[in-house]
């Protein structure tokens, strides 16, 4: 293979993977969330204010991994709260959602003032002796360790849902919260579970923008991701596998917009950086001419509260 092709695909492949991974690790929790039968519009806020917890923790404690910790627990609480709010209180899902949208926006925006200009190192990892395979070394063997972790939990995730007996059980609140109450199961507590995880999962995805993906705080830097998350389970039809084919296919197009600025594409920037969200309202569309499709795999009771007798 040309030395030249080679220098050029193996960065383009690292880096579509390096974008593609929050959204994965966002849009894996979001399926999770609407598999138990609950949408929750708040993941852009959710993120948002992961990155900045995240990014606040790793500049004080000088540790990422404490950064990770305190932004999937910043993710988990504010899921907590959702949680209370629809699946006890009862109040709508979607207006809910958005609520915890704007609010992360403003929250983050306030808590991260005194770390605006900030940055962090982002030290080089590599697996050894694989990291010094031609091409596939420097595209896939020397990522940060959270997305390896993403790519396992992708793997423990469709595990779970598909072949234990409580991804069977959370599928069925999905599919029937009355029908699983009736059982004997705690829908409530089931659907907790659920957003708590997809809270954390949210978290994780923030943090990796602020500590892994840009090593600083900027006001805003999740930049819709959360929104594109959640189309990407509507577009991966509530399946694992396609939730990283999906992710890493955004990824991609995200990459190839910063590259065709480098080159110099006759094309406005503003057009250039309209083009990964353009990409998944396209898809959404595409994918919405099958209605059956997606009424065959889309969960029966998503986005509609349960009201045990």
């Amino acid at each position: 293979m040309d030395a030249s092709l080679t220098s050029d695909i193996a960065p383009l492949i690292a880096a579509s993977i390096n974008a593609g991974t929050p959204l994965m690790l966002a849009a894996l929790g979001l399926l999770i969330n609407e598999k138990s039968g609950v949408v929750n519009l708040g993941a852009e806020g959710m993120m948002l204010v992961a990155a900045v917890v995240g990014f606040a923790t790793a500049v004080n404690t000088g540790s990422v991994t404490f950064g990770f910790i305190a932004a999937a627990v910043s993710g988990m609480l504010l899921a907590g709260f959702f949680a209370l709010l629809t699946v006890w209180l009862g109040t709508n899902q979607y207006a809910t959602g958005l609520a915890l949208a704007l609010f992360g926006s403003g929250a983050s925006a306030y808590i991260g003032m005194d770390y605006v200009g900030h940055s962090l190192e982002n030290p080089k990892f590599a697996l050894p002796w694989l990291s010094d395979i031609p091409v596939l070394g420097a595209a896939l063997f020397r990522q940060h360790p959270m997305v390896y972790f993403s790519l396992l939990l992708c793997a423990g995730i469709a595990w779970f849902l598909y072949r234990s007996r409580a991804g069977l059980v959370l599928r069925a609140v999905g599919e029937s919260p009355s029908s699983a109450h009736a059982l004997g199961y705690n829908v409530r507590m089931i659907r907790l579970a659920a957003l708590l995880f997809g809270g954390a999962c949210c978290g994780l995805a923030g943090a990796f923008m602020s500590l892994v993906y840009t090593p600083m705080w900027v006001e805003g830097m999740v930049a819709g991701r959360g929104w594109i998350a959640l189309a990407l389970t509507t577009f991966a039809t509530w399946r694992p596998a396609r939730v990283l084919i999906g992710a890493y296919l955004f990824g991609g197009v995200t990459i190839l917009t910063f590259h065709a600025q480098g080159l110099g594409v006759s094309l406005a920037s503003q057009w250039l950086s309209m083009l990964p969200y353009l990409a998944t309202i396209v898809v959404l569309v595409l994918i919405s001419n099958n209605a059956n499709w997606i009424k065959l795999n889309m969960p029966a009771s998503l986005g509609k509260n349960f009201h045990p007798h």
